[in-house]
């Protein structure tokens, strides 16, 4: 830890100069990445295969000289190894056969059958371990349960997440299954994780803003303290970070209520309203527009030294509020970088 700035924020140390990853880091913003997949073929074989999924997660850390690495890999692998149906339509996005009824459900996988199919995942965590500086963390990472039903219930990305919150409506015991058998499946595949050699695992839950009051509780919050406790016996010790995206006034609290080390916050909620009311409980990590990564300029380097000063005062670890888009500028990336460490 002591050479891992990022572990050290995570245990709750406060720094002038905070640790930086990004979210999605390894991507196609990078020519590099995208050399690579054109070598891989298609986006899932550049998943599975381990040497060349460790390859573009070494780039970011190559170009810039982040804090942390995170594994190359994808969310919606774990309904793959549950036994759904995955495929990427070009320019669309991911595909899945659905689950919507009891029949569908019965012919998925137990949790514990998704090693085989994961082990190239794991195997790249492994080659990552040996590969990195010894100042760089290692990252794993999962969808959260919520996030990830909606996806192998649609059968796509929606805008609205509309067919989950239908199915939680029209079959709420159907819904509830599903949710289980995804929240037992994510703790084993994140235990694999941190038994490969992952010194962090994070939670996405990227569409939790979508569940509103009890239902942000029971089908967001709830499950990921499951997992998390689960984890945390399993590997005590094992920090953990959690992104309950858009979550709003829910994330107040969140860390305490769930056990996670650290709350990634969106782009939503301003800096101070972060150090006021989710600082005291522990590390923040965010939150930078991803736009900014687009247009650069002033305006990036302005927002990026506000937000580190104003987040200053507990620990923090700057990353953005989402994901980094295809479209973005490399150098912007280097621009961000130097206002922070400079």
């Amino acid at each position: 830890m002591a050479d891992k700035k990022i572990l050290r924020a995570l245990a709750g140390e406060a720094h002038k100069v905070p640790p930086i990853w990004m979210m999605r880091q390894a991507g196609r913003y990078l020519p590099e990445y995208r050399a690579t997949r054109a070598q891989a073929g298609d986006f899932l074989s550049l998943c599975y295969n381990s040497d060349l999924a460790t390859e573009v997660s070494l780039q970011p850390i190559r170009r810039y000289g982040f804090d942390a690495a995170i594994l190359f890999a994808d969310i919606l692998l774990v309904p793959q190894a549950l036994g759904a149906d995955l495929w990427f339509v070009t320019g669309e996005g991911p595909r899945l056969s659905t689950i919507t009824t009891p029949a569908e459900l019965d012919r998925l996988k137990p949790a514990a059958d998704i090693h085989e199919t994961l082990a190239p995942i794991y195997q790249t965590v492994r080659n990552l371990t040996q590969a990195l500086p010894g100042d760089v963390a290692l990252i794993g990472f999962a969808g959260a349960p919520w996030t990830v039903a909606t996806y192998m219930i649609a059968g796509r990305g929606t805008p609205d997440q509309g067919p989950a919150h239908a199915l939680k409506h029209e079959n709420r015991a159907l819904f509830e299954a599903l949710l289980e058998r995804i929240t037992e499946a994510t703790i084993e595949y994140l235990s694999a994780q941190i038994t490969a050699g992952a010194e962090v695992v994070k939670l996405f839950d990227s569409w939790a803003g979508s569940l509103k009051g009890e239902d942000f509780d029971k089908y967001a919050r709830d499950p990921a303290a499951r997992i998390i406790t689960e984890l945390k016996r399993r590997h005590p010790g094992i920090p953990v970070i959690a992104f309950p995206r858009q979550a709003g006034e829910k994330y107040i609290g969140y860390a305490r209520a769930t056990g996670a080390d650290c709350v990634g916050v969106d782009e939503t909620v301003s800096p101070e309203w972060v150090a006021q009311h989710l600082q005291p409980d522990g590390c923040v990590q965010g939150n930078l527009k991803s736009s900014h990564m687009v247009t650069g300029g002033d305006a990036m380097i302005a927002e990026t030294r506000h937000i580190v000063e104003t987040l200053r005062g507990g620990p923090h670890i700057f990353n953005l509020g989402h994901g980094i888009t295809p479209d973005a500028d490399p150098d912007n990336v280097q621009r961000m970088i130097d206002a922070i460490r400079t």
